[in-house]
């Protein structure tokens, strides 16, 4: 009785005894099997302290009277086996849902849209399509929807087998867990399958790139596949051999963007067409040629209406109508000035991101050039590249400048509609 009430003393005599918690071999546990049942549910790191003038040793633990709140309110959280089985039903749920549209037997599936497009109906197959329209909380299906939204950025195929295939390779690896064998073993094990599927496909390939006639049929049968699966799938032969003309007219770039895609109502799938040239959906101004050979074009984004004071709260007064026109006249005269300095460049065809008013296009028509005016940004960008010029927006450098040039330029009618060629 003497000891233990002199080891009380001592003990509150220990600095944090009496705002933590001290656990003796003597006093509390005298068996080892109860301690280690005990210690995982302590948070924080036992210190173990020699006190050799009344036992042998204690361990001192620091614990927190009040609770700390790691979780936001209403939140959950799961641990170990829960949190493991949370994600394998997650994702093995969105491979199952996605499952039934995969392969040349695949069905579509309707999606109708809720809240404020409520109503809006929706006919696809296409994998990142119904997993952008499921709304999903699930962490683990979380990581497979923003997988398949990858795949479409990059490569524009194959969204629905990656889903599938992901969701195979947890739905098998449930089953490992089960059989007792860790995580990181079973991903060893998916990275040195990877390393041998990849040398197989090495080793199977067939690099065709120096037979044109065998390298077209790759690129068509690759085009055939992924339409199969596509609202094409019934034109797929038509529009294959569309995308590889299309393609190798690059010649080698891969440079996609400069491969322009123009819709127009009416008609039907056939009378779709890869134009030999580039198409510019707009129009040559009026009383302008509408044909020129060996064009050399001066691409601007730049505004052509008159020059006018655009300060805020400024005015002007004038004492007599002859004071207004002669505020008219100098508002031409810098307009003149500046398509003086356009045609300094020598080039016969200008395009124009922005309007151009109707002196300035009186202008271009007198001296022969051209003019076409609010073509769109992707448009012109695109007709840089395409013929080697750049966009400006400044002219005071004529030989800094450099033209786009190309064999022919002209207006046609696509359908109903006139565009530039």
């Amino acid at each position: 009785m003497r000891n233990e009430t002199a080891e009380r003393k001592f003990i509150q005599q220990i600095p944090g005894a009496r705002s933590g918690l001290i656990i003796t071999k003597l006093l509390l546990f005298k068996k080892l099997k109860t301690y280690k049942k005990i210690l995982p549910t302590i948070p924080t790191k036992p210190t173990l302290q020699i006190l050799p003038k009344f036992f042998d040793s204690c361990f001192t633990f620091q614990v927190s009277l009040n609770p700390v709140r790691i979780l936001k309110h209403e939140a959950e959280e799961e641990k170990s086996e829960i949190a493991r089985m949370s994600s394998f039903i997650g994702a093995i749920a969105i491979g199952d849902l996605v499952k039934s549209t995969l392969g040349p037997k695949g069905m579509d599936k309707i999606l109708v849209s809720m809240g404020r497009n409520s109503g809006q109906v929706e006919i696809t197959n296409d994998g990142a399509t119904i997993l952008k329209s499921v709304g999903v909380d699930n962490p683990a299906a979380k990581i497979l929807v923003d997988m398949s939204k990858v795949q479409d950025d990059e490569v524009g195929d194959g969204t629905t087998s990656v889903t599938v295939l992901a969701s195979e390779l947890l739905k098998n690896a449930e089953k490992l867990i089960d059989q007792r064998l860790h995580p990181q073993t079973i991903i060893a094990g998916w990275r040195r399958a990877t390393d041998i599927a990849r040398k197989a496909l090495r080793e199977a390939s067939i690099d065709n790139g120096l037979n044109s006639e065998k390298f077209r049929e790759d690129l068509l049968n690759i085009a055939r596949t992924t339409l199969s699966s596509k609202i094409l799938s019934q034109h797929k032969e038509y529009f294959s051999k569309l995308a590889v003309d299309a393609v190798l007219r690059l010649k080698g770039s891969g440079n996609l963007s400069a491969i322009q895609i123009i819709k127009k109502k009416g008609g039907c799938l056939e009378d779709s067409f890869l134009d030999e040239g580039f198409l510019l959906d707009k129009k040559i101004g009026q009383h302008q040629p509408k044909r020129i050979e060996n064009a050399k074009l001066l691409i601007a984004n730049t505004p052509m209406d008159t020059d006018k004071i655009k300060v805020f709260g400024s005015r002007v007064r004038v004492d007599s109508m002859a004071k207004i026109a002669e505020l008219e006249l100098a508002e031409k005269e810098k307009m003149k000035d500046k398509v003086e300095k356009i045609l300094k460049h020598n080039a016969n065809v200008f395009i124009n991101r922005q309007l151009i008013y109707n002196y300035p296009e009186q202008l271009f028509a007198d001296a022969g050039v051209m003019a076409i005016e609010h073509a769109d940004f992707d448009g012109i960008e695109r007709l840089a590249l395409v013929t080697g010029g750049e966009i400006v927006s400044t002219f005071d450098n004529p030989d800094q400048v450099k033209l786009g040039k190309c064999d022919l330029i002209e207006e046609v009618c696509l359908w109903t509609k006139n565009v530039t060629e």
